[in-house]
């Protein structure tokens, strides 16, 4: 899909309950393959306990990256690639269809899971605050493990 169409999706998707509660959310996750690395980015748009709808975006670079830092920041780059991608019209886009119902409670907020954890057994504590940086300075709130379902979870399936 073009990114016009997954956006359109977004859309329909919300403006199917405009009063719903939302997040925006974006990860990527990646797996070593004997020639190759495929990364993942996934798009999910959840609407709290009312489901979600979600895509991917799919990225073969042609070598094994076996350096985890580079893999790890290529992830992030990969995350904020397509969150480069909705520009502050395509976001007021979105927030204008909940707008009219925010005092009955909807919500618009984006997210930016990152497949890192901070704790001690995790041998990706070292970058948490470098990824989780990059995150908020482009105006996303962050989610490492256990938070960070889309890219931990969702684009994990599809790496394989």
């Amino acid at each position: 899909m073009t990114f016009n169409e997954v956006f359109h999706h977004i859309v329909r998707f919300m403006k199917k309950d405009p009063s719903g509660r939302y997040k925006l959310i974006f990860g990527t996750d990646s797996q070593i393959h004997p020639t190759y690395t495929r990364f993942i980015t996934g798009i999910v748009i959840q609407c709290e306990s009312k489901g979600a709808w979600a895509c991917i975006r799919k990225v073969i670079v042609p070598r094994k990256m076996t350096i985890l830092h580079e893999r790890i920041s290529y992830e992030t780059t990969l995350t904020e690639e397509v969150v480069s991608m909705f520009s502050e019209d395509k976001k007021s886009q979105l927030i204008d269809i909940v707008l009219p119902y925010i005092y009955k409670g909807s919500s618009f907020t984006i997210e930016g899971h990152i497949d890192i954890g901070a704790t001690n057994k995790n041998r990706t504590k070292v970058f948490v605050n470098e990824m989780v940086g990059r995150m908020e300075s482009l105006g996303i709130e962050p989610k490492i493990k256990p938070n960070s379902f889309v890219a931990s979870s969702y684009a994990n399936r599809f790496t394989k």
